[in-house]
């Protein structure tokens, strides 16, 4: 596969790539791109989200959780991933360990009535 495209340009050209192939639906395209980009700047949340967000979605659930993993274990009470984090292991059967995510990531966002 010829990845000239989703490799070419400034990062912050890609990024804004990765954006339209990710609101286009085409999830796997955004990943194509992020995924290098990431590598390039991975002291980025916004990039390493959205390539967490483009795995997800297109059903690459190992790869979702290993990039979700990274984010809270940087900033642990980053609300969103951990949520993500969460719904990606209630799609992979691993309800348990998805709980408790969710509820970690209910109690940063505020929502103390579902604890």
């Amino acid at each position: 596969m010829d990845m000239t495209y989703y490799d070419d340009g400034t990062p912050a050209e890609r990024w804004e790539r990765a954006r339209m192939f990710f609101d286009a639906k085409d999830y796997a395209a955004a990943a194509r791109v992020l995924g290098p980009l990431v590598a390039e700047v991975p002291e980025q949340t916004g990039p390493r989200l959205l390539l967490a967000r483009s795995y997800y979605h297109s059903a690459q659930l190992r790869r979702a959780e290993a990039e979700l993993r990274i984010l809270v274990e940087r900033d642990p009470v980053e609300q969103y991933a951990r949520l993500m984090l969460g719904r990606t292991l209630e799609r992979q059967g691993r309800q348990e360990e998805a709980d408790a995510q969710l509820r970690i990531a209910s109690a940063l966002a505020g929502d103390f009535a579902e604890l």
